[in-house]
């Protein structure tokens, strides 16, 4: 092989993922996953897709080497083959914002209320946290708390937000947040939060934004 044909198939091979993340879908399907593994039909119900194209999308997914499967009976389990594939996720997407004025214009279009954003620092939250002054909330799915939290945060699923109300202490300052930018629950959970009397921000950071810049997240068996 001469040195051109080389060169070409190296540049074919790295192209193979931009091919793969060329889908809205599947791109929507790896942020799912950064949250912890899932089966075909809880990827299809959460992305609003038949389990036929999840199936299909997951497919191209794998045979990038993007994702790997487990089986469990007759379910099949998918995860990401490795937290590189988040980090690919959270730094596409933030190329994305920094270059594309339409991506800005629609994220403003979500965070219909800015001043709900806490503005605090990522290292300075976690402090905050770690010393009580303010309660981090994950309103995720108990599943996705389990397989990756922010430390010191609280599992209160937005599904059970409104009963659990009595868990939160009035006399500090609740810090929602969920899957990252493109995520609407913890901007549902601080409208909730902020009816009822609390003082509530959200961060917009997930765990894939989290451990893309190094900090810590933790898992739980509970």
């Amino acid at each position: 092989m001469n040195k051109r044909s080389l060169k070409d198939l190296l540049y074919e091979q790295v192209a193979r993922i931009g091919k793969t993340l060329s889908s809205p879908k599947r791109l929507e399907l790896v942020e799912l996953l950064a949250q912890g593994e899932k089966s075909v039909e809880a990827l299809a119900g959460e992305a609003g897709i038949d389990i036929g194209l999840a199936s299909a999308h997951l497919k191209a997914l794998r045979t990038a080497r993007l994702v790997d499967t487990r089986r469990e009976g007759k379910y099949i389990y998918y995860r990401l083959s490795g937290q590189d594939v988040s980090h690919l996720w959270v730094t596409l997407r933030e190329t994305a914002e920094e270059h594309l004025v339409e991506l800005r214009v629609a994220l403003e279009q979500i965070t219909s209320h800015p001043d709900t954003l806490v503005s605090e620092g990522r290292k300075s939250l976690l402090e905050k946290a770690r010393q009580g002054e303010i309660v981090m909330i994950d309103v995720r799915p108990v599943s996705e708390f389990k397989a990756g939290h922010l430390p010191f945060a609280r599992s209160l699923p937005l599904v059970e937000l409104e009963k659990r109300l009595a868990e939160l202490p009035a006399d500090r300052t609740i810090v929602a947040y969920c899957r990252g930018p493109f995520c609407l629950m913890a901007d549902e959970a601080v409208q909730l939060l902020r009816a009822r009397g609390f003082v509530a921000h959200k961060t917009s950071d997930g765990v894939s934004e989290w451990a893309a810049n190094g900090l810590p997240i933790e898992t739980s068996a509970e």
